[in-house]
C-alpha cells in the first residue's frame, strides 16, 4: 500500500465508526458514501473504532474483534481505497489512548456531562450498565481521535455537530493553557464538513440505529432484507387495501425520497392517497433498489472477504501510517505538558 500519494493533498480528515456490528443502510448513506468521495480530495484516515465499541459493549466483548472485520469488510465495500486513505483500527493505535488521557486532565467534567448524546443514549440504553467513566469520557476519546491527527475537517452528520463543538473547545483550552509554552497554537480546531444526505429512517421510521434494532445491513443476507421491508409498518390508517393512506405519515415512504425517482415517487403519493395501490405494490420498488444497491457492496468487499490475509494487510499498513504522524503530535503534546521523553 503506497502512501506518498497522501502528500499531495493538502488537507486532513479524520472519522471513524465504532464496531458494534456490521454497518447498515444509515451509516452508509449518512456516512460512508461521503467518504468515498472525500478520499480523492484530501488526506483522509478512516478508522474501526473499536475502543468506543467498549463504551457500551465491555460487558460482551466477545464479538467486539469479529464485529471489527466485518466494519472493515463493510467500508472496503463501500468504496473506501487504501490507496487513496489510510485506513485502519483504533486500538493499533495506541496514541489516541494516551492523547485521550492527557486531554482528561484539563477536560471539565462539566463539559462532558453536557454534550446531548451522553443523556440520550443512556435513556435508549437502560438495559446497559452505563454509569461509567469511559461512557461518560468517550466524547474525550473523539477529542483525541481528531487532534492526534491535527485534523481540519471532519466529516460528521447534524446529530455530531455537538462532539465537535467539544473538540474544538478542547483544543481551543490546550492552546490557551499553555499559550506560554507554545509559540504558536499546537491544536487546530477542526471545522465540520456536513453530511449532505437525507437522514436515512429505521424499519420504524426513527433513526436508523442499532440500538434501536430496526437497521437494514449493508451486506445482509437478500431474504432477510426482503422479509423486513415488505413487513416495515405503514401508515396506521390503510387498514385495508382500500383504505386511502398519506404517504407522510409512512415510514416506507422516506425510503421512496432516498431510492426512488421522480417518476415513482409521484406514483407513490397519488396511488396511496387514492387507494390506487396496496403497501406491498409500494414498498417493492424500495426493496428492489436496496438489493441492487447490496449487490454493489457484496461485489466490491467479496475479494477481502475470500482472502483475509489482504485485510490484515491494509489494516497493517493503516496502523503503521496512522501512528507515524500521531507520534508526532504527542510527542509536542508531551513536551508541552512538561513530561519527560
Amino acid at each position: 500500500m503506497d502512501h506518498s500519494n497522501l502528500n499531495n493533498k493538502l488537507h486532513r480528515v479524520v472519522s471513524g465508526t465504532r464496531t458494534t456490528g456490521a454497518l447498515h443502510l444509515g451509516n452508509y448513506h449518512g456516512i460512508l458514501k461521503n467518504w468515498e468521495k472525500l478520499q480523492h480530495n484530501y488526506q483522509c484516515f478512516f478508522f474501526a473504532a473499536d475502543w468506543h465499541a467498549l463504551t457500551t459493549e465491555y460487558e460482551h466483548p466477545e464479538h467486539v474483534a469479529e464485529s471489527t472485520i466485518e466494519v472493515i469488510l463493510d467500508l472496503l465495500g463501500a468504496g473506501l481505497d487504501p490507496k487513496l486513505c489510510t485506513l485502519f483500527v483504533q486500538s493499533q493505535v495506541p496514541q489516541h489512548a494516551e492523547l485521550h488521557l492527557l486531554l482528561s486532565m484539563l477536560t471539565p467534567l462539566s463539559w462532558l456531562e453536557r454534550v446531548p448524546t451522553y443523556k440520550e443514549l443512556r435513556d435508549n440504553l437502560k438495559e446497559k450498565h452505563l454509569a461509567t467513566y469511559g461512557f461518560l469520557g468517550y466524547p474525550a476519546l473523539q477529542s483525541a481521535d481528531i487532534l492526534i491527527y491535527k485534523a481540519e475537517f471532519v466529516p460528521v452528520g447534524e446529530d455530531q455537530v455537538s462532539h465537535l463543538e467539544l473538540t474544538r473547545e478542547i483544543a481551543r483550552h490546550f492552546n490557551f493553557l499553555y499559550r506560554d509554552r507554545l509559540s504558536k497554537p499546537l491544536f487546530l480546531e477542526p471545522q465540520t464538513l456536513l453530511t449532505q444526505t437525507p437522514k436515512m429512517p429505521g424499519l420504524d421510521g426513527r433513526k436508523m440505529s442499532k440500538s434501536y434494532h430496526n437497521t437494514i445491513g449493508l451486506r445482509e443476507d437478500p431474504k432477510s432484507i426482503e422479509h423486513k421491508v415488505k413487513t416495515m409498518p405503514t401508515d396506521p390508517a390503510r387498514v385495508r387495501r382500500s383504505d386511502p393512506g398519506e404517504p407522510e405519515k409512512c415510514p416506507v415512504w422516506q425510503f421512496h425520497k432516498i431510492y426512488s425517482p421522480q417518476e415513482t415517487q409521484e406514483w407513490v403519493l397519488t396511488g396511496c392517497r387514492t387507494a390506487g395501490i396496496g403497501c406491498l405494490e409500494c414498498k417493492q420498488p424500495v426493496l428492489e433498489a436496496i438489493l441492487k444497491e447490496r449487490e454493489i457492496v457484496c461485489e466490491k468487499a467479496v475479494p477481502y472477504q475470500k482472502d483475509p490475509s489482504l485485510v490484515q494487510d491494509i489494516l497493517t499498513e493503516g496502523a503503521k501510517a496512522a501512528r507515524h504522524v500521531a507520534s508526532e503530535t504527542l510527542d509536542e503534546v508531551k513536551e508541552t505538558m512538561g513530561l519527560l521523553k
